[in-house]
């Protein structure tokens, strides 16, 4: 372990992320209502040009007017290469009410990125004497994003999570695809006259949750575009939280159910985790550094392995 101790991500429940366009207010309760942990209320790529004020609006008065629970409350602002962004920022913080929770902050390409919006919102904040600091969410979309990932993670104390946005970052990249996360077709590999499909997405997800992790944030994944595919988000969620990832996007209310199955310990893995805290405790009771558990050797890895499981049992169910 490194003398720099590792800092803990914030203690909140953030397996699903349901989206939905600002432009839609008739949807808000039913997404209050949901399982989601987190919603995600949105002025950016699901709202036409035409329909930015008017957006921007209804999230304002939703903020106040919907019993979001304890869900997170997020609002996606428009990308700041737009004229929107200024606007959003400006209106959600001096008109909104004290409810909303976090900025998700998209295509975000460095650290100066973060840095202006961090400074426009401490600004408001200071004025409009808001006593609830808001947080950030990050979108990496971008060459440039997963170039700078480690000093994103690192430029601000705002920060609390990190997500993947697979279209955009596709297109960036210049990849060949149309998809929107998941296997693609062409991306295999060939042993004795047999396809075998690869992740395309894994390495930005894995940079992702290194530097993440390395800065005290939640690293989450984005979207799968092909709502009517269950068997491949779960596919997708699988890999995603076996890397280390806490939760997936929702684009469709059908998927929120889909990434809270993933992203929640079963009672298996618990119980298990528990025995091994359990065995790792009589060991050091005899002086032992290692046990053998169900004909495996576990060490004080082991622990630190259960103990995120416990933890994240424990966070979603208190």
């Amino acid at each position: 372990m490194s003398f720099r101790i590792q800092p803990t991500a914030p203690a909140r429940p953030n397996r699903c992320q349901l989206f939905g366009p600002g432009s839609r207010p008739a949807i808000f309760e039913k997404m209050a209502a949901s399982a989601a942990d987190v919603i995600n209320l949105d002025l950016e790529d699901s709202v036409a040009p035409s329909d930015k004020d008017s957006a921007r609006a209804n999230i304002i008065a939703a903020i106040s007017d919907v019993d979001w629970g304890t869900k997170t409350l997020s609002v996606r602002i428009n990308g700041l290469d737009t004229p929107y962004w200024y606007r959003d920022v400006v209106e959600l913080l001096e008109q909104g009410g004290d409810r909303l929770d976090q900025i998700m902050i998209p295509k975000v390409g460095c650290a100066a990125d973060i840095y202006a919006v961090d400074a426009l919102v401490t600004a408001i904040e200071t004025a409009k004497g808001r006593t609830k600091p808001i947080a950030f969410e990050v979108i990496i979309e971008s060459a440039a994003g997963i170039a700078h990932v480690e000093e994103i993670a690192a430029a601000s104390p705002r920060l609390q999570a990190m997500s993947l946005g697979a279209a955009d970052f596709a297109a960036s990249m210049g990849m060949q695809t149309t998809g929107i996360g998941g296997t693609q077709e062409n991306y295999y590999m060939l042993r004795e006259g047999e396809k075998h499909w690869s992740d395309p997405w894994h390495w930005a997800q894995a940079a992702i949750v290194a530097a993440c992790r390395t800065h005290g944030v939640l690293p989450v994944d984005g979207p799968f575009g092909d709502f009517s595919d269950d068997e491949g988000y779960r596919a997708q969620a699988r890999r995603s939280a076996t890397l280390g990832m806490v939760g997936k996007w929702a684009i469709h209310p059908k998927q929120v159910g889909l990434a809270n199955e993933v992203f929640t310990p079963s009672e298996e893995a618990v119980t298990e985790a528990r025995e091994i805290l359990a065995a790792m405790e009589e060991a050091k009771a005899k002086g032992e550094g290692a046990t053998v558990y169900k004909g495996r050797l576990v060490d004080i890895a082991s622990i630190k392995q259960a103990e995120v499981i416990v933890r994240q049992s424990e966070m979603i169910n208190g």
